[in-house]
């Protein structure tokens, strides 16, 4: 077979393939940043997608991510490659901060302050799966706060988003005048 390895992985280092990434983190994040510099749209409407989908990350309802963050992004002109990129913010690495900053920052909203809550009880609501049983103690807040953490989110990854494509498209036009100059240059001796 073409590009297949000589020796085949062990079963150990499968398992850490599926947990760690072979080269590192830092590569993957690099090479998502470079996915989404180069998506072919306004520097508006990729900004606008990728902000949408970072705040969809926010929000408590996980499984549904991807089709609020392409709403969105349909209703505000934002790229729907860059929208589905965005909600790749919530992963298993992120999800429990974000939950538990958007659960406490939720009470906080709905309380007036950051008393201790009771515990919140959710053997038997998700054993009935009743929705008005997880509703006020847990998605309430957490859909509160998630739109407040959401939003400044979003904003934030907007501003450097749109900097960002802007800034690469203008070093990449000069990259290629400059090269474009230099074989006319040739060209002409």
């Amino acid at each position: 077979m073409l590009f297949q390895r000589r020796t085949p992985p062990t079963r150990k280092e499968r398992l850490r393939l599926l947990v760690w990434p072979r080269r590192s983190f830092s590569r993957s994040l690099r090479y998502g940043g470079k996915r989404i510099l180069r998506i072919t749209a306004s520097p508006h409407a990729v900004a606008a997608g990728l902000a949408v989908g970072v705040f969809s990350a926010f929000t408590p309802f996980f499984g549904f991510h991807l089709i609020i963050a392409i709403v969105l992004a349909y209703f505000l002109a934002g790229n729907l490659a860059a929208a589905a990129l965005g909600t790749t913010f919530a992963n298993p690495l992120t999800l429990p901060f974000i939950w538990g900053s958007t659960f406490e920052l939720g009470r906080f909203i709905m309380n007036g302050s950051f008393d201790q809550a009771p515990p919140v009880h959710l053997g038997r609501a998700l054993e009935t799966l009743h929705f008005d049983e997880i509703w006020t103690p847990l998605l309430k807040p957490m859909l509160f706060g998630s739109t407040v953490l959401g939003a400044v989110s979003a904003v934030v990854v907007y501003f450097i988003t749109r900097f960002a494509v802007s800034a690469f498209r203008r070093r990449r036009i000069e990259r290629l005048a400059e090269k474009y100059r230099q074989q006319c240059e040739q060209e002409s001796r």
